[in-house]
């Protein structure tokens, strides 16, 4: 057993003055007489065990006061350790949010689709740290690699189209991806560049970013997303909203020229169904089993402490009330 805060067991200290404190009192006191021409009433009447008695609720709340600071301190137990295997990467989800990714062939559009299927994806991988860049016009990291689930996932659900300048930036989202993972000490490092676009934008080319994931060792699996042929996509017109038919435009062979230079697989996901089955293949390749050393196994006993205070108090109350009272 040991003390995750130890510096407060200096708190004990305290107990000695009240100790030393409730000593000089009982000498000052001294024991109570009292003049009387005939003892014999008073014979065998059990005054010694009465003046004996009469320390105990001290002595209790002593005790009570000593296991609340040791409870304070945070007793700790490591004496069980365990081995286990883990499968554990680093991996980085990179979302197109251009405008065209409202286009409605997904339900309820392609945007909110990918956000969905993402976030199956990550519960399935309790394991391995991960991360989300968007990329539009640019690219910018919505959430760094970790192990914080409910925090990623909240990040991915907050992510929309407009939050930057429209445009698709195939390779400034790959290259902010690959900068995540280029001191990434784990054994595999994945990119998922998902895009339902043509490459418009950007300082660094699709391919100069591959070639950079390359370098660094980061396996880039890209997706296309989007209907074959045309697909339905909400224009803002004098009279409101109307839902039109646009061309989609996906360039197949740069995502797969982009995978095949990283060791990775290029996908075409044509609705929710078939995304869905691309990131459970995914979910399947990427599979790098990591042994962790033993490690101990930690128990809180504060627990123990608490109880044995409240055990004091309680019995000191008993003892005040019910025991010596009712001693003669």
């Amino acid at each position: 057993m040991f003390f995750e805060y130890p510096d407060i067991l200096f708190l004990e200290l305290i107990l000695l003055p009240l100790i030393a404190l409730y000593i000089w009192r009982e000498l000052r006191r001294g024991a109570p007489s009292i003049m009387v021409s005939y003892s014999q009433p008073w014979s065998g009447k059990g005054g010694a065990m009465k003046r004996y008695s009469r320390h105990i609720p001290f002595i209790l709340r002593i005790v009570a006061i000593s296991a609340i600071i040791a409870a304070i301190a945070r007793p700790r137990s490591s004496e069980d350790f365990e081995k286990v295997d883990t499968e554990g990467i680093d991996i980085v989800l990179t979302i197109d949010v251009s405008t065209s990714m409202l286009a409605r062939d997904f339900k309820p559009d392609r945007i909110s689709a990918a956000k969905d299927i993402a976030i199956e994806f990550i519960a399935q991988r309790p394991s391995d740290r991960m991360g989300v860049v968007v990329f539009a016009g640019e690219s910018f990291t919505q959430c760094p690699l970790t192990t914080d689930r409910p925090t990623l996932i909240n990040l991915i659900k907050e992510i929309e189209t407009g939050l930057i300048e429209d445009g698709t930036a195939i390779g400034n989202g790959l290259a902010t991806a690959v900068a995540r993972l280029k001191d990434s000490p784990a054994p595999s490092r994945v990119v998922i560049l998902l895009t339902d676009g043509v490459n418009n934008r950007g300082e660094i080319t699709p391919l100069m970013a591959a070639e950079i994931a390359k370098t660094y060792g980061v396996r880039v699996y890209t997706i296309g997303v989007g209907a074959m042929g045309m697909a339905p996509y909400p224009v803002i017109t004098p009279f409101g909203v109307e839902i039109q038919q646009v061309k989609v435009e996906i360039d197949e062979p740069l995502l797969q020229e982009i995978a095949s230079q990283t060791g990775g697989k290029y996908f075409r996901a044509t609705d929710n169904t078939k995304l869905l089955e691309i990131y459970g293949e995914i979910n399947k390749m990427e599979r790098s089993r990591t042994t962790v050393d033993s490690f101990p196994i930690y128990r809180e006993l504060f627990m123990k402490f608490a109880l044995i205070a409240l055990a004091a108090i309680a019995l000191e109350l008993f003892v005040k009330l019910f025991v010596i009272r009712r001693l003669p």
